[in-house]
């Protein structure tokens, strides 16, 4: 399981950073420079690519080298307020010499920072699994994971050891994107309706708090309105409403058709998309 380090000043300026406590015991290993012996004496340079690709700069065959990292399955990890998020992190390498085993860092934005590590389950791949999460304990005190400010861009670091004996320490072999949960309503009325008269489509756009473990409106965002005739799977995009100050949206149109309304959300850097689930609306002659 993953482990992270309880944030110091707890309650101040209403958020709580993750203090990397843990990453202190890494610091004097952890050299954003390559290959190492037995986790500890330096024995040749490594260059790596911060796009993901990593490798040593005069690498023979039986250089220990990683390849890359592939967090979620390359899907971005969102989280609410209710419910832990499990992911897997799998760091890769080429078979010769094979790796063994992988300790990896998660480094996010406030110092947000989880650690695990876990024996690799083929030569070429080292999967650890991580447990993050934006919610109190029932009936306990502790600190959760996550404050708001951790949200956005976070990058992988890993230490493998190979089938060798050697080590190598790739920091920014990979990133994700870690965001808050969004949700929509939507209220399309009146229903039925006569054909040409004005339907007013009502929804509200909230997503996850951290920092107080409830759901919150999310002001001024850009959402579509989308539109699904009966009988029709696709959705079309009508209008583009902004959120108001609590997150609610509203707008009219003109029934025409039979059919399903929905509103939209693409989602930001730091918050998840949503889609609300389509109101059907009966026009009639």
């Amino acid at each position: 399981m993953s482990r992270f380090a309880a944030p110091p000043n707890h309650g101040q300026n209403g958020g709580r950073d993750i203090a990397p406590l843990i990453a202190a015991s890494h610091a004097t290993q952890r050299k954003p420079v390559g290959r190492i012996t037995s986790r500890g004496v330096l024995v040749g340079a490594v260059a790596i690519a911060l796009t993901g690709a990593g490798a040593s700069a005069d690498a023979t065959p039986s250089d220990p080298v990683v390849s890359g990292a592939t967090v979620n399955s390359g899907h971005d990890v969102i989280v609410g307020t209710t419910h832990n998020v499990q992911f897997p992190v799998t760091i890769t390498g080429p078979n010769d010499p094979g790796l063994s085993f992988a300790d990896v860092d998660l480094k996010g934005p406030h110092g947000g920072f989880y650690t695990t590590d876990a024996f690799c389950e083929t030569a070429t791949a080292c999967t650890t699994m991580f447990t993050v999460n934006a919610h109190p304990a029932p009936s306990s005190d502790d600190p959760v994971d996550l404050a708001n400010a951790n949200a956005g861009t976070w990058t992988v670091d890993a230490l493998v050891d190979a089938n060798n004996g050697d080590s190598v320490f790739a920091p920014g072999v990979g990133s994700f994107s870690l965001k808050r949960a969004a949700q929509l309503t939507v209220n399309a009325s009146p229903e039925p309706v006569a054909k040409g008269a004005r339907i007013t489509i009502t929804g509200k756009l909230v997503r996850a708090n951290w920092d107080t473990y409830r759901c919150a409106g999310y002001a001024g965002q850009a959402v579509k309105l989308q539109f699904r005739p009966k009988n029709s799977s696709t959705y079309t995009t009508v209008a583009t409403v902004n959120t108001s100050g609590t997150g609610t949206l509203r707008t009219t149109v003109k029934a025409v058709k039979d059919g399903y309304w929905r509103w939209n959300f693409t989602g930001t850097r730091t918050t998840g998309p949503a889609k609300a689930t389509g109101d059907y609306v009966d026009v009639r002659p």
